[in-house]
């Protein structure tokens, strides 16, 4: 059915994919890709980049700061334990994502 369905749009779906393929897709997993990830999320939830599933910006702030404040708890509770990069990284992301709640929230 896979097969069936391949042939009439020359795509295959990711399920149709080896798990090897799939897997070797994603970006290693590490301490900034889990940062980089909460960053997207928190950037589509203030509307300033399109939501990848469905193509649209939309806000929805509540959220927003929900996602903001895990990034805030993460730095706390790392305090100390981070590599001068990743604690950089994390603190000009936040102070970026502050920013930009409080003018979307004005």
């Amino acid at each position: 059915m896979a097969d069936e369905k391949q042939e009439k749009t020359g795509k295959s779906s990711p399920a149709d994919q080896p798990k090897s393929t799939a897997a070797a897709s994603l970006p290693t997993l590490n301490f900034a890709t889990f940062i980089f990830s909460l960053n997207s999320s928190a950037l589509v939830q203030l509307g300033m980049i399109e939501d990848p599933m469905t193509g649209e910006k939309t806000k929805n702030l509540p959220l927003a700061k929900q996602t903001i404040d895990i990034l805030s708890m993460l730095e706390e509770k790392t305090k100390g334990n981070l590599d001068v990069d990743e604690a950089g990284m994390l603190k000009n992301i936040l102070y970026d994502l502050r920013i930009q709640y409080v003018k979307e929230k004005a």
